[in-house]
């Protein structure tokens, strides 16, 4: 197993990918480098903290401090789309709010996995 095949990572990876095409296609262009940058930057860290967790996972305290900060850094996404949207950077209500839930459904998986790391991990 790798971390690829975690559940979290595939989500946390297509959130990469659409979030970067949002920020590209779908903003205004001063906004690529004010927040758009911003959010690409902490998504970005979602998908590396759940890596490099995954790198430590022989240390089960490691590994937790890694999810905790992925699940930091997923809250810090989900508040740089909600400043999108309500500066009216991002005016597409349906894209905004379809990424509003998967961000949170990433949030609730994340959780959900440090509370069985807790619980079951034995190394």
């Amino acid at each position: 197993m790798n971390y690829e095949d975690l559940e979290i990572w595939k989500i946390a990876n297509k959130l990469v990918l659409q979030i970067h095409q949002l920020t590209i296609n779908d903003i205004p262009k001063f906004e690529m480098y004010e927040t758009g940058n911003q959010i690409r930057r902490s998504i970005k860290s979602v998908k590396a903290n759940i890596v490099e967790g995954f790198g430590r996972r022989q240390y089960k305290l490691e590994f937790i401090r890694f999810l905790v900060i992925a699940m930091a850094s997923n809250d810090e996404t989900i508040d740089h789309l909600k400043t999108l949207y309500l500066t009216k950077s991002l005016t597409d209500k349906e894209k905004y709010e379809q990424y509003l839930r998967r961000l949170d459904e990433l949030g609730r998986k994340i959780n959900r996995f440090i509370s069985a790391v807790k619980r079951e991990h034995r190394c």
